[in-house]
């Protein structure tokens, strides 16, 4: 099981992302509106862009599993690490999935 620490910060990064995701698509659409204009524009949005706080974006977020908390060896298609994965499958959890051998 992971850490509460870091299941705490992983929730403060999302909800930052919450608060600032529309002022941060806002500006990459102004910087893709006036990317042919002056430069002066540009840098204007782009400081803007760089007062925002870091962990604000998407990308800094961490794809972690719904039972365990592991953010390694995580599956997109399931929510959940090999680890639950494999234990749920055994156990016929998972409908559409079959065990194969050859």
């Amino acid at each position: 099981m992971t850490k509460k620490s870091i299941i705490v910060r992983e929730n403060k990064k999302k909800n930052l992302e919450n608060k600032y995701y529309l002022t941060y698509s806002i500006l990459k659409n102004q910087i893709k509106k006036n990317k042919l204009l002056k430069s002066k524009r540009i840098n204007k949005i782009k400081n803007k862009l760089k007062t925002l706080p870091r962990n604000s974006l998407a990308v800094r977020l961490q794809k972690r599993c719904l039972i365990t908390g592991r953010s390694r060896s995580y599956y997109r298609d399931f929510g959940q690490s090999r680890h639950s994965l494999y234990k749920n499958f055994n156990l016929c959890l998972l409908p559409g999935t079959k065990k194969s051998n050859w």
